[in-house]
């Protein structure tokens, strides 16, 4: 074997978790080989959060036009959406994102090899080529995750379709059954819901979004409701069957009666499973557990318990989150412990949790359920986003709800309403500092703004408030 296949850190997978890895060990003049059999950038940049969120912002200029008309008296229709023109803007910001990541890479000097990689041991790996490389001071294995199907229900992207194929599915449906009520499945139901779609949203848990805030989850439905949305939750998919371009299922509902339902479209967003297919986790001595994640033995390096392989992304059970972003801080993480340098463990509590859709979520920290389990003396205060003028404006509702410890510090804010999604960062430095409700309340917010309604309830916790409830 030559010098030229031998390296400092092999990277398996070239997603969000895989490129961040890759770049930030190149920074501390590590050489990196990043092994990628699709495109850099992995789903969240081809077929998951860029191109998703690109196209709810078309959705969002959709339902800003019925606004307009509507609310303002602003004499504005749609006349058509023009899908070819739509998805090609969309592919536009994917394909400029995707050299930019290239480009990353490049400059780094980080080398990529384009086809997928077995490992042969715990420092080696083997390419589909035939190639072998070894790394000297470890592997990082990035290899990401794929949308869970229904036996029977195999996906064919035009009828049934999962969220990585829904996008690219011909044309906008008439109607979508939407099978799962979490973050991509509210996110999905949202958009095809402003597109003109009758939209029916089935979730298996008593209500939407299950892992945030009961407040937050009621406040999503009842905006969801209001567009037009049948949301049906602790409902159960009975049975589905394809046939003359639609889907037809049985639904038992909440009251345990069977609904039949029709639809141009069947989307299933049940969840997401690790991908360790001809990974080779054997040869090096790795086994996922039950689910089929590949467990750190040390959260604070994210390393297994075979030593020099570390572990990012989607291949992490919980409390990693399977966020993009949090995979991101992996990443960094991972390169920095190899580096020898001082890396910082990922707090997953402080990682921020959004849903982009109309209405959007966003949170940090922990849902005030979650406290009181945790054993917290707990203080709560709720903010309607309409007590200040932006709200009004805005017209959507929402929420701001702060979940405190008594006389101590935050321990979580969630938020629903128009554009929350740009208002979380606040609180993830109040959660990630733990802050108190006092040293967040003498800080001044513009006026008018959203962001008015989260400073009011931390004057109103600090007995400050000029709205007390």
């Amino acid at each position: 074997m030559t010098n030229d296949n031998s390296v400092d850190v092999i990277v398996i997978g070239g997603g969000t978790g895989g490129y961040s890895t890759a770049l930030r060990a190149s920074a501390f003049g590590l050489t990196v080989l990043l092994a990628e059999r699709d495109k850099v950038g992995g789903t969240c940049l081809h077929r998951g959060c860029i191109p998703s969120k690109a196209m709810l912002h078309a959705a969002e200029l959709v339902d800003g036009i019925a606004e307009a008309r509507e609310r303002w008296g602003v004499r504005a229709h749609v006349e058509a959406v023009d899908w070819q023109a739509l998805t090609a803007t969309r592919d536009d910001i994917v394909g400029r994102n995707h050299k930019g990541v290239e480009g990353h890479l490049e400059h780094a000097g980080v080398r990529v090899v384009r086809c997928g990689v077995r490992l042969t041991g715990p420092r080696s790996v083997r390419a589909e080529d035939g190639r072998e490389f070894t790394a000297t001071r470890g592997i990082v294995l990035a290899t990401g995750s794929r949308p869970r199907t229904l036996p029977g229900l195999e996906p064919d992207g035009r009828t049934v379709v999962t969220s990585d194929d829904a996008l690219f599915a011909p044309g906008l449906p008439a109607s979508v059954l939407v099978l799962g009520g979490g973050a991509i499945g509210v996110e999905y139901a949202s958009f095809h819901r402003s597109m003109g779609a009758e939209v029916t949203l089935v979730e298996a848990a008593d209500r939407l979004v299950p892992l945030e805030d009961a407040d937050v989850s009621r406040h999503l439905v009842r905006g969801l409701k209001k567009r037009g949305i049948d949301v049906q939750t602790g409902a159960r998919l009975e049975g589905a069957e394809v046939s003359d371009g639609h889907v037809r299922a049985t639904v038992r509902t909440s009251r345990g009666e069977l609904r039949e339902l029709r639809a141009e479209r069947l989307l299933v967003a049940v969840g997401r499973v690790p991908v360790t297919d001809g990974l080779g986790l054997e040869a090096a001595g790795l086994t996922t557990d039950e689910r089929g994640f590949v467990a750190p033995a040390d959260w604070s390096r994210l390393e297994t318990a075979v030593p020099g392989v570390h572990v990012v992304g989607d291949l992490l059970p919980p409390p990693s989150l399977g966020l993009a972003h949090a995979s991101f801080a992996e990443g960094m993480l991972v390169a920095e412990t190899l580096a020898g340098a001082a890396g910082v463990p990922v707090d997953y509590a402080a990682v921020p949790r959004v849903t982009y859709s109309s209405p959007q979520t966003a949170a940090v920290g922990l849902t005030e359920a979650q406290a009181r389990e945790a054993s917290y003396d707990v203080v709560v205060n709720t903010m309607p986003l309409t007590a200040v003028a932006k709200g009004m404006v805005h017209g959507q509702g929402g929420m701001v709800k702060v979940v405190a410890e008594r006389g101590g510090r935050v321990l979580g804010v969630h938020l629903v309403g128009p554009h929350v999604s740009e208002m979380i960062a606040e609180s993830q430095l109040i959660v990630g500092w733990e802050a108190e409700p006092a040293d967040v309340a003498h800080h001044v917010h513009a006026h008018p703004t959203l962001s008015e309604a989260v400073g009011e309830a931390f004057l109103t916790l600090a007995g400050r408030g000029l709205h007390q409830q």
